[in-house]
């Protein structure tokens, strides 16, 4: 890891990340100020779960994959941010320790700011609060959406979903992960993914090419696998 206190760095870092979006240069510049850059290496760990909490991690350049393990060392990946997100933001609102683990999957650079300074900021700014806010809301919609589906949808509709929702306008996914990350996301091992797959290609729904990219060949019938009934 490598760290660059230079406030033109950390200006650049903070300029289009949508929770401070809508500030005046003025004030980013005041935010950049609190923040410090810092470079990752692919595989480095930018914080693990009982590290001391208080800081927020802004992603500027890679992806950093966020995840949990269970008591018996299982891991559950929970998110893959990229450019323009953030992580860590639990514990600004917590005296806890961190309860994630966070490791870079790619060369990465994020601004890292200190919790305390950024809370006075954001009463300063109450805009930054509520956008957090926001983000926050909607991640946990998210994870309960997820648990909902592990619970209670069967593997070919989580599959169906998941393939649909990271489709661009052509059809095309290009996972922002390893399949082994996007299966553990799923809730399934990743044997069970590339069964499924398999078995979806076989059937002309979709074109494997890769390691990461998946063509959908069919979006009809894969919209009508997500809906199917049990």
């Amino acid at each position: 890891m490598k760290a660059c206190g230079h406030s033109d760095e950390n200006y650049a870092c903070l300029a289009h990340v949508p929770i401070f979006a809508g500030l005046s240069p003025a004030e980013k510049e005041e935010i950049a100020r609190i923040s410090v850059s810092r470079a990752y290496r692919k595989g480095e760990t930018v914080y693990q779960a009982g590290d001391a909490g208080g800081t927020l991690f802004v992603l500027h350049a890679g992806r950093v994959k966020v995840s949990r393990l269970s008591a018996a060392g299982k891991e559950q990946v929970l998110r893959v941010a990229g450019p323009g997100e953030f992580i860590g933001e639990l514990s600004l609102f917590s005296s806890l320790p961190l309860t994630d683990n966070a490791q870079a999957t790619e060369s990465a650079v994020m601004c890292v700011l200190e919790g305390g300074r950024l809370k006075e900021l954001m009463a300063k700014y109450p805009a930054i609060a509520f956008k957090v806010m926001d983000v926050l809301s909607r991640r946990l919609e998210k994870a309960d959406s997820l648990l909902e589906s592990v619970t209670l949808t069967p593997v070919a509709q989580r599959v169906a979903k998941a393939l649909l929702e990271k489709a661009d306008a052509a059809g095309v996914v290009r996972l922002p992960m390893t399949r082994g990350d996007f299966a553990s996301q799923l809730g399934m091992s990743q044997e069970t993914l590339s069964r499924r797959l398999a078995a979806m290609q076989e059937e002309g729904l979709i074109t494997l090419s890769g390691r990461r990219k998946i063509i959908l060949r069919n979006m009809k019938a894969v919209e009508a696998l997500r809906d199917a009934e049990e």
